[in-house]
């Protein structure tokens, strides 16, 4: 498995970053272990969660996602063999929520818990929080980093000034810099990443993992009219796509995909990690059958003129 440098980090890691977000949600924690245990063992080795996963199901409170790959690592004994990436920031309830000091001490330490280990490969800054000094925010992380329970730090869903702005007090002050960025990115969704924020990562090496790769499942093909969407968990998501240049790259996408006898969401996530600026693709699975697809998709090399025609189809 071809293995990536994330950015300046140190770190290397497969193309394919397993979507945390399914534990606690859309995946049985019965299943759970099994898609890990073959995620891992096709070769793949970076888990994407959150401390808000899953929040938003229902009795859930946060901390699920994380709970479910920590009970993993400790049964299975495998957590020099895998990249763990969490996030803080987004809102737990109550005061849990933002980039302050006093909440990262804290959220770290509930992550470790859940996660059943002592170190967080990269620990990523879930979204800007305006309210907060971004000094006080990174000399916190720099308190994590001395004390080896952060490897390396990361942003998500950070505009590219304030990115600029991160990488400004990284070199005035020496405090540690965001290496790297996870932002949404999609053959549906390319024009902020393209025109704003891929430069800042290519002037600032920052390694690059995207989410919401598929589209919330779009582009699989599997949603082409909204009846296709009656009582499915991403229907409200996936609902802003069926439109005319939504079916115009899923066409571009079933051309391809007939041509090399593979399947739309296999070529489209292939799309995604054949972008040089681009580490790894977050993608889902939640049954070992789109598992194996998904790991197929990686070892998929599309030709310039795949890519070319694909980018035409997706046009903004």
């Amino acid at each position: 498995m071809e293995l990536r440098s994330l950015g300046r980090t140190g770190l290397k890691v497969a193309p394919w970053a397993f979507g945390g977000n399914v534990f606690g949600w859309t995946v049985k924690a019965t299943d759970s272990a099994a898609l890990l245990d073959a995620f891992v063992g096709e070769g793949f080795n970076l888990i994407d969660t959150a401390d808000v996963y899953s929040r938003w199901v229902p009795g859930n409170s946060g901390g699920e996602s994380e709970t479910i790959i920590g009970q993993w690592l400790a049964k299975r004994k495998r957590r020099d063999d895998v990249i763990i990436a969490t996030k803080v920031g987004f809102d737990l309830g109550g005061d849990k929520k933002g980039l302050s000091r006093r909440w990262i001490m804290q959220a770290v330490e509930d992550s470790l818990r859940r996660l059943q280990t002592d170190y967080i490969d990269l620990y990523q800054s879930h979204k800007d929080d305006p309210d907060t000094p971004q000094e006080e925010t990174l000399a916190a992380y720099a308190e994590l980093i001395a004390s080896g329970k952060v490897r390396a730090i990361g942003a998500s869903n950070f505009p590219a000034e304030r990115l600029t702005e991160a990488r400004k007090l990284h070199e005035a002050k020496r405090l540690p810099a965001y290496e790297s960025l996870q932002p949404e990115y999609n053959l549906c969704d390319r024009e902020e990443y393209e025109t704003k924020l891929e430069p800042v990562c290519v002037r600032d090496h920052l390694g690059v993992i995207t989410y919401f790769s598929l589209a919330s499942g779009f582009l699989t093909g599997k949603y082409r009219t909204e009846a296709d969407l009656k009582d499915k968990a991403r229907a409200e998501r996936v609902k802003k796509y069926l439109n005319p240049r939504g079916m115009k790259i899923l066409a571009a996408l079933d051309r391809v995909a007939a041509d090399r006898k593979v399947k739309p969401g296999q070529v489209a996530l292939a799309w995604v990690v054949a972008r040089p600026s681009v580490t790894a693709a977050i993608a889902s699975a939640t049954t070992l059958a789109q598992l194996k697809e998904l790991s197929g998709a990686l070892r998929l090399e599309l030709t310039p003129a795949e890519i070319e025609q694909l980018n035409a189809a997706s046009a903004y």
